[in-house]
């Protein structure tokens, strides 16, 4: 079975609500055309909804529902993601992504920029509809970190970091926003439960992943003077493959630390999808 087989069997334990976070991206959309149909095609073209995934699987693995409040949190969680993206197509100088041509591409930076700041906007709105002051502010560190971490990567562009350097950033990237996403959710659900570990190991391995891929396909981050887990562990560019299986060591550690922090969890399907999720990122 493919990567995206097993991904939508496990999808499909929480297809609805995915769904529902899914139809609320382009909801109150209003900027001028052709640009308006531009973006709903980038927010509507084929995504993981990960974030939102990750964080609906623990709500039920608790037996806790799924309410309009959690749809509108994980859209915002979405829109903040889709800001990110767009921005980095401008960063990146990116023509395409999820086979849809960029905005930066069709347009120019600049529309793609206010495009992304748009999306942004529209997700801090959906979160003041919730009424949480300290759920506004975990949005707020969290953009801050995400920003913070995308500074410092430009900032030593073609320089070898340390593997310590570059969990720290993938931390910031990557892994914040799902931290927010699965401690928000516990957060409005009133929930005494603490995931913060789990969340952020789970976004580490998934970001871990994705560097692999991108060394054994496009080498796009190498191009960019971004130098990931295998460029770090093969001491050199130039054999940047011979890194990749101390990387998949180190991706299966963090796989192990999300694995133990969800053992608490009573066993149901919720929890098993959750399970499956982890081994489907360890197998990249």
């Amino acid at each position: 079975m493919s990567f995206n087989e097993q991904y939508s069997k496990i999808i499909e334990t929480v297809k609805e609500e995915i769904e529902q976070v899914s139809r609320g991206l382009t909801e109150g959309i209003n900027i001028q055309e052709p640009l308006k149909s531009k973006l709903f095609d980038i927010l509507n073209a084929h995504s993981k909804h990960i974030r939102p995934l990750v964080s609906f699987l623990y709500l039920k693995a608790l037996g806790l529902n799924i309410d309009r409040k959690q749809i509108i949190l994980q859209t915002a969680v979405e829109l903040v993601h889709n800001a990110s993206l767009i921005h980095d197509d401008v960063i990146d100088e990116s023509l395409a992504r999820r086979n849809t041509k960029t905005i930066n591409n069709e347009f120019d930076n600049k529309l793609a920029i206010i495009t992304g700041d748009y999306l942004l906007s529209k997700a801090l709105r959906d979160i003041a509809k919730l009424n949480s002051i300290p759920l506004i502010e975990m949005f707020s560190d969290t953009l801050a970190c995400m920003t913070k971490g995308e500074i410092n990567q430009q900032m030593n562009k073609f320089k070898m970091p340390t593997i310590k350097n570059y969990i720290e950033k993938t931390e910031q990237k990557t892994a914040k926003l799902f931290e927010t996403a699965v401690c928000s959710s516990l957060m409005i659900a009133n929930a005494k439960e603490k995931a913060n570990e789990f969340a952020k190991n789970f976004g580490i391995a998934f970001q871990i992943r994705d560097d692999i891929i991108n060394i054994k396909t496009t080498k796009s981050d190498i191009n960019e003077g971004i130098y990931t887990a295998p460029v770090i562990f093969a001491g050199s560019v130039e054999n940047c493959e011979n890194g990749i299986e101390k990387t998949r060591l180190l991706l299966n550690n963090y796989i192990e630390k999300a694995l133990q922090e969800i053992k608490h969890l009573e066993n149901n399907i919720y929890k098993t999808a959750l399970t499956d999720l982890l081994g489907l990122i360890a197998n990249e």
